[in-house]
């Protein structure tokens, strides 16, 4: 008993080390980059609610909008993990590294150079970008004072906010519940929930949405929520069969478990990486003079993928269904579950051992994962739909949805997956006790 209470309170330890950091996190992203007019910034940042800078800001909790030095977010970390999961396919030297004891703490340290190289372009572009800005209610510059001095000081501070934030994840993840870089994403949205019921009170208040329109809002949330929730914990179970086997005047095996594989294998990764590429003409434009030719045509592509357009759905969807099936792969590996399958003396039932077993477990992935892809994609671009298309003033994006109650469901699990576990350790100590006293 006094076993469980200790593990209760090594839960409420980690509970509470995870809220704290994601206090620290939501305090950070009100401290501001230096060399900015914040009422001019917020006033620019009020007509881009539909635009990718929009999706941006909303990732990052609102610090874009404030442009503190948590604007870039975790997006950076993001884009090199993309860039290093389809290098790791592609390149061999990768992949054999990768399969090596401390190849995953290589890759990740590679990852973490690749950041610092993306915030220092992102950040050189956000700074060349917002001193063209002005404040269209009175005309004034968004950069008090702009030039090399200021490119300089906002490429430090964003890409010293993005490491810090980086860190945070690092930190949650280790000595918190949950995966650390989806809880500070999960934290940035929320933190816009109020804002965002705040601004529907006012439209209702101001006779620019009926309560019927209201209703069907928060009805369409509703339903939202239970198809999240129900796909989300879904999943297909595959017969296991364990041959029985005699070691030492002993029978072990024989029985018939399942193997349980998720829907969603991907989660909300496939609509993040989506988002994440979509943003790259957005930033390779801000590097193009003002004067050339190129402008006019990264204006062109980013009016184009600009979130809520037909164009931009079409590209959104079958980012996610690619990133979907490419997630998948590297989250259930087929032909490392055959061969522990054969090691322990498993297999599935009318399935013979080795690469027909490979063969059925990437029928399975590949069906499971295009039902996982549709569903995502569906819950990510409904609200634009329903918006651009049906008038339907739906002001809580798919994709954040998503994100709020995937996060949400995973943290839980992992809370219940450490008290199993600690029960688990606890059984084993007391067995091991027992076995090990003396007999008389």
């Amino acid at each position: 008993m006094s076993n469980n209470l200790s593990k209760l309170e090594e839960l409420k330890k980690r509970l509470l080390f995870t809220i704290i950091m994601l206090g620290v996190y939501r305090v950070a992203t009100q401290v501001p980059t230096p060399g900015v007019d914040g009422a001019a910034l917020a006033s620019f940042f009020g007509g881009m609610k539909g635009s990718v800078f929009g999706v941006f800001n909303t990732f990052s909790g609102g610090a874009l909008e404030r442009f503190s030095v948590l604007a870039l977010g975790i997006m950076p970390y993001i884009t090199s993990s993309i860039i290093f999961s389809l290098l790791s396919y592609s390149i061999p030297a990768l992949a054999e590294l990768q399969k090596e004891p401390d190849g995953h703490k290589k890759i990740n340290q590679y990852t973490r150079y690749a950041t610092v190289l993306l915030c220092i372009f992102q950040g050189y572009g956000l700074a060349v970008g917002l001193e063209s800005i002005r404040s269209p209610n009175n005309g004034l510059p968004v950069v008090i004072e702009p030039g090399y001095a200021f490119r300089f000081l906002t490429v430090i501070s964003l890409m010293a906010g993005t490491m810090f934030v980086m860190w945070l994840g690092e930190q949650i993840t280790e000595r918190g519940i949950g995966n650390g870089i989806s809880l500070v994403i999960f934290a940035g949205i929320a933190a816009g929930i109020p804002t965002g019921m705040r601004d529907t009170l006012n439209l209702l208040s101001n006779g620019e949405i009926t309560a019927v329109g209201l209703l069907i809002v928060l009805a369409i949330m509703l339903v939202s929520f239970w198809l999240i929730i129900y796909i989300e914990r879904a999943f297909r179970k595959v017969p296991v069969q364990y041959a029985k086997r005699v070691v030492n005047n002993r029978v072990f095996g024989g029985q018939s478990t399942h193997l349980p594989i998720k829907v969603n294998i991907s989660g909300v990764m496939p609509p993040i990486f989506a988002s994440a590429l979509l943003g790259f003409p957005t930033t390779i434009s801000q590097f193009v003079p003002a004067d050339s030719p190129a402008k006019s045509i990264f204006s062109n592509i980013e009016q184009m993928l600009a979130p809520g357009r037909t164009l931009y759905n079409v590209v959104f969807i079958g980012l996610i269904v690619f990133f979907a099936y490419f997630y998948a792969s590297i989250q259930f590996k087929t032909g490392d579950i055959s061969e522990n399958l054969r090691k322990h003396g498993g297999f599935i039932p009318g399935i013979r051992p080795g690469e027909q077993t490979v063969q059925f477990l990437n029928m399975i992935i590949s069906r499971l994962t295009l039902v996982g892809a549709i569903y995502v994609a569906l819950i990510c671009i409904m609200p634009a739909i329903l918006f651009n298309y049906a008038k339907v003033p739906f002001y809580f994006g798919g994709t954040s949805l998503l994100i709020l109650v995937g996060v949400a469901i995973d943290t839980m699990a992992q809370a219940e997956s450490f008290m199993i576990s600690q029960r688990f350790d606890s059984a084993y100590k007391v067995r091991g006790k027992f076995s090990g006293a003396k007999r008389f």
